[in-house]
C-alpha cells in the first residue's frame, strides 16, 4: 500500500547504516522497533527507507505500507485504505478515522508479518495516536523518517538512527557511478574531493551537480568555480536563518547554477516557473495533467525568464501543454524534479530541500500568480467518489500549497481549492479532519472577508455537514440555525440557498430525534421547492427524500413508504436507474418497506448498501 520511492540513481547503500538498523531492530525482537531515521533534508533519509520497504517486500513481508506523512490527515487516509485491501472487520468505509483505528488494532494483533512506513514525519504531536502499537508477536515493524530532533522522537522507546551526509567513499563512488553510467567519467578530474566538500558530501546536492557536468561536459574543477562564484552571491537570495538544517546554502547555489544552465535550453526561459510553481505542491508528486490546465500555461506564458545577452529570444506566443511537459523533463534531465508519467498521479516529484530553496529564492512580486497557478488543482479534482486516489494526492497538495501560501490562497476573493479539498474530505469518511479544515476555513473567511461574505455561509454549512456525519448532531444544529437565520437575511427566505440551509437542519433534527421539528421544517422545503423550481427539479426530489425520511424516523411508516415511492419512481424516471440519488432513494425505500414487515419489497428494493439521505451544501 503507497508508493515506494524508486532507487536513486548511483544509490549508495550506505552499509554501515543499514547495520545500525538491522542491529537495533534484532535488540528489539519482540516489541515494535520505530526506527526514526532523523536527519537534515537532503541526507539521504527516504532513500534509505525505501532500500529498506525492498528488502522487506524480497524477504516476503504480508503486509508493507508507505505513508507519506507530511500530514496527519494522509496518515489516517492511508490506514484507512490499508484496512479494506486487507479486509480489517469493522471497516466499513464510512469513517475514515475510525477504518484507521481498525487498521492499527489489527497490527497489533495479527499474526502475519507487517512494515509500516512513515516518510516525512513532521508532526510528531498530531501523529501521536497514530503510531501502531506493540505486536502480539515479533512480526511487526515500523520505520519513521523525519527531519525532527526533538524528545518527541525518541519516545515511547523509540530507537533514533542519525542520518548524516555521505562519506568521502560514498560521495566519491556516488558521483564515479554517475558519470560513468552517462559516459562522461573524464569529468571527475584532480579537484574532485574539493567539489564533494564544498558540496558538504550531501546527497541532494552532489545530484544537482553531477546532472550539470553531465549535461554541461563541465569537469570538477570548472563546477567547483561556478559553485564557489555562485556562493559568494547568495547571501542576499537566501534570508539569514533559512539555512536551519546547514545544508541550504550548496542546495540552492547548486540548484541556481541548474536553472542558469536549464534557462538557456528549450523550451528557452520555462525552467525558472516551472520549479517554482512545483516547489509550491506536494514534494511527495502531483499529476502530470495540472500542466495541461490553462492557467499553468497562461503563468508559464506570462513568467518565462528572458534569456541571456546573445541567446536567441524565444517565441512569445502562448505556451503549449507540449511545452510545459517539455520544462518539465529538461528539469528531470537536471535532477531537480523527476517527472515520470509512469508514476500515476504522483507523476511530477522533487525533493522537500529543493523545494525549498526554490520558494526561497523566488522574488516576492512573482509569488501571488504563482500561488494562482498551483490553485488550478481545482480544474483536475474529479468528481465526487469517482476517483479517490487521485482525490486524496490533491488534498495532499493543497495542504502544502496552504502552508506555503497563506493568505496569499484567499486573493482576491476567495480559495475554491480550499473549498474542494474540504468538501473531499467530508467525502472521504475524514471527518475529524474535515472539521477542523472547515474551522479554520470559516476562521479565515471571516477574518479576511468579512462577516456578511458567502464564503462564511459555505464553509459553516460544510462544518456543520462535517459535524453531522461525525454524529455531532447538536453542533451541528447550533451552527445550522445560525446559517439559516444569516441566508434568511441575506438572500430572504425563498432563495434556494436558504432552502438548502432549512432541509439541512430539518436532516439535523431529525438525527437528533427531534421529528415533529423534522417533519414541519422538511414538509415546508418541499412545497417551497415545488413552487419555486418546480416539481421535477432534483432539489425539489431530495426535500421529498428527506421528507420520507423524517416519517420514517418518527414511526409514521404508512407516509413515508407513500413519500418514499413517489421520490424513488421520480429520480427513476428522471436520472436512470443507476444514480447516486435513485439507488438512495430505493435503499430509504427498502428500509421503509422493512419497517412495515414488506420484506420481499424490501429485498427488492435495496441497493446493498446504507442509504443516506445528505442534503447538498
Amino acid at each position: 500500500m503507497g508508493a515506494v520511492p524508486p532507487p536513486a540513481t548511483a544509490f549508495q547503500p550506505r552499509t554501515g547504516l543499514r547495520e545500525d538498523i538491522d542491529r537495533l531492530r534484532a535488540r528489539h525482537a519482540t516489541v515494535v522497533l520505530t526506527q526514526v531515521l532523523s536527519g537534515g533534508g537532503g541526507v539521504g533519509k527516504s532513500q534509505l527507507a525505501a532500500a529498506c520497504a525492498r528488502q522487506a517486500h524480497a524477504d516476503g513481508v504480508d503486509v508493507l505500507v508507505w505513508v507519506n506523512a507530511a500530514e496527519t490527515s494522509q496518515i489516517v487516509a492511508t490506514y484507512a485504505t490499508a484496512a479494506h485491501r486487507v479486509g480489517v472487520p469493522g471497516a466499513d468505509g464510512q469513517d475514515a478515522d475510525s477504518d484507521a483505528a481498525a487498521f492499527l488494532d489489527w497490527l497489533a494483533v495479527t499474526d502475519r508479518t507487517w512494515l509500516v512506513i512513515l516518510d516525512d514525519l513532521t508532526d510528531l504531536e498530531g501523529a501521536g495516536p497514530w503510531w501502531p502499537r506493540p505486536p502480539a508477536g515479533d512480526g511487526g515493524r515500523v520505520l519513521a523518517t523525519t527531519r525532527r530532533r526533538d524528545a518527541l522522537v525518541s519516545g515511547a522507546g523509540r530507537a533514533v538512527v542519525d542520518i548524516g551526509t555521505y562519506t568521502p567513499d560514498e560521495a566519491r563512488g556516488y558521483l564515479r557511478e554517475r558519470l560513468t553510467a552517462a559516459g562522461t567519467d573524464h569529468l571527475l578530474d584532480e579537484n574532485a574531493d574539493d567539489l564533494f566538500e564544498a558540496l558538504g558530501r550531501l546527497p541532494l546536492a552532489l545530484a544537482h551537480a553531477a546532472a550539470y557536468m553531465i549535461n554541461e561536459d563541465t569537469g570538477c574543477t570548472r563546477y567547483l568555480r561556478l559553485f564557489n562564484d555562485r556562493t559568494l552571491n547568495l547571501k542576499a537570495l537566501l534570508p539569514p536563518g533559512a539555512d536551519t538544517d546547514g545544508y541550504g546554502r550548496q542546495v540552492t547555489t547548486s540548484l541556481l547554477l541548474a536553472l542558469d544552465a536549464a534557462g538557456r535550453r528549450e523550451p528557452v526561459g520555462l525552467a525558472v516557473p516551472a520549479i517554482r510553481l512545483a516547489a509550491h505542491l506536494d514534494p511527495a508528486g502531483h499529476p502530470h495533467q495540472l500542466w495541461t490546465t490553462t492557467a499553468v500555461t497562461h503563468y508559464l506564458t506570462t513568467h518565462r525568464t528572458p534569456p541571456p545577452p546573445g541567446t536567441p529570444q524565444p517565441n512569445h506566443a502562448e505556451v503549449t501543454p507540449d511545452q510545459a511537459h517539455a520544462a518539465l523533463r529538461l528539469l528531470h534531465h537536471y535532477a531537480l524534479i523527476t517527472s515520470d508519467t509512469r508514476s500515476g498521479d504522483r507523476a511530477v516529484r522533487l525533493h522537500a530541500l529543493t523545494a525549498r530553496a526554490a520558494q526561497e529564492t523566488t522574488p516576492q512580486a512573482d509569488t501571488p500568480a504563482t500561488v494562482h497557478a498551483a490553485a488550478a488543482l481545482t480544474e483536475i479534482w474529479p468528481e465526487q467518489h469517482t476517483a479517490p486516489g487521485l482525490t486524496a494526492v490533491l488534498r495532499a497538495n493543497t495542504d502544502t500549497l496552504t502552508g506555503v501560501a497563506g493568505d496569499l490562497l484567499w486573493q482576491p476573493d476567495g480559495p475554491p481549492v480550499l473549498f474542494a479539498a474540504g468538501r473531499s474530505l467530508i467525502d472521504a469518511g475524514l471527518f475529524g479532519t474535515a472539521i477542523t479544515h472547515w474551522r479554520r476555513i470559516a476562521a479565515d473567511s471571516e477574518r479576511l472577508l468579512g462577516v456578511d461574505h458567502p464564503h462564511i455561509l459555505i464553509a459553516r454549512g460544510n462544518l456543520a455537514s462535517a459535524y453531522w456525519r461525525a454524529g455531532r448532531t447538536g453542533e451541528a444544529i447550533v451552527i445550522e440555525e445560525r446559517v439559516l437565520a444569516d441566508r434568511e437575511r441575506l438572500l430572504g427566505i425563498d432563495h434556494p440557498d436558504t432552502l438548502i440551509a432549512r432541509g439541512n437542519l430539518a436532516s439535523s433534527y431529525r438525527q437528533a430525534g427531534r421529528t415533529s421539528e423534522a417533519i414541519a421544517i422538511a414538509g415546508r422545503v418541499l412545497a417551497d421547492s415545488e413552487r419555486l423550481l418546480g416539481k421535477d427539479h432534483p432539489h425539489t426530489l431530495i426535500a421529498g427524500g428527506n421528507l420520507a425520511a423524517s416519517y420514517q424516523r418518527a414511526g409514521r411508516t404508512g407516509e413515508a413508504i407513500a413519500m418514499g415511492e413517489r421520490v424513488f419512481a421520480d429520480f427513476e424516471r428522471l436520472l436512470g436507474d443507476d444514480h447516486l440519488h435513485t439507488l438512495s432513494a430505493g435503499g430509504s425505500l427498502a428500509a421503509s418497506y422493512q419497517r412495515a414487515g414488506r420484506t420481499g419489497e424490501a429485498c427488492q428494493r435495496s441497493p446493498n448498501f446504507d442509504p443516506r439521505w445528505v442534503s447538498e451544501n
